[in-house]
């Protein structure tokens, strides 16, 4: 459990970090949020990734200490699909731990 904890953590400044520091011609995914996503961080995230597991990173991107938080109307940077898959493999998001 605290392992799976460390690599949330891990991932969440990751990808906060990489929203932080893109410039205008980095490669990324920008997305302008919508009126109906401000309580709903898993709609943005399956209108960019296509699917609802990504809010987490939406939460990140938008400098959001918890996904019950308002989420303003403003252009998200968010890590591509290869980006991403990056920042879990190098954070151990996702990997089953058996003892």
């Amino acid at each position: 459990m605290a392992i799976e904890v460390f690599a949330r953590n891990l991932l969440f400044k990751a990808v906060r970090d990489f929203s932080l520091r893109a410039t205008a011609w980095s490669d990324a995914v920008r997305y302008q949020t919508l009126p109906d996503e401000r309580f709903d961080l898993t709609l943005v995230s399956q209108r960019v990734y296509g699917r609802r597991t990504e809010s987490l990173v939406v939460q990140a991107a938008a400098g959001l200490d918890s996904p019950e938080l308002e989420l303003s109307e403003r252009l998200l940077v968010l890590p591509t699909e290869a980006q991403l898959r990056v920042m879990k493999q190098q954070a151990g998001y996702g990997k089953q731990t058996f003892l």
